[in-house]
């Protein structure tokens, strides 16, 4: 179902990130859309560090594209996919072989074009009130396809 959130600041993002965390399992797609600043990878940082452990370094993947992390029970692909210049690059980085035995946490989906997947969940991070940048973010959580986490 799904669900909008206000973040009134990046601890919340991370929290919200923390809160999917245990509904993951292998196999699942998580999309983190919004512009730049936006909060996608805090609530990745927050996600993973659930899934981890809470001192887990969580750099940004935009210059090595995906970063993985050993969770319990899968492997953790955190994706940051703005440097792709074509979807068609996705296939090297090995995404659908992964997939059966990781989480795929991907920013910047847009990327991948036609070859995104259809079962997921999307988070879209926008501004609260595009007029004040302080007032927060909102988060939209929204399943598709057969994505039941």
């Amino acid at each position: 179902m799904a669900e909008t959130l206000h973040l009134p600041d990046e601890t919340a993002t991370a929290v919200l990130g923390a809160r999917i965390a245990p509904r993951l399992k292998a196999g699942d797609v998580v999309y983190l859309t919004g512009a730049l600043g936006m909060g996608k990878s805090s609530l990745a940082r927050g996600l993973i560090r659930a899934l981890t452990s809470p001192d887990q370094d969580v750099p940004s993947p935009t210059f090595t594209l995906v970063q993985a992390y050993d969770a319990a029970d899968f492997t953790l692909l955190h994706l940051d996919l703005y440097r792709l210049e074509s979807p068609e690059e996705a296939y090297e980085l090995g995404l659908d072989d992964a997939l059966p035995s990781s989480v795929l946490v991907i920013e910047w989906p847009d990327r991948l074009g036609p070859l995104g997947y259809d079962d997921r969940l999307d988070i879209v991070l926008e501004l609260a009130d595009k007029t004040n940048p302080f007032a927060g973010r909102i988060a939209h959580l929204i399943p598709r396809g057969n994505f039941k986490g």
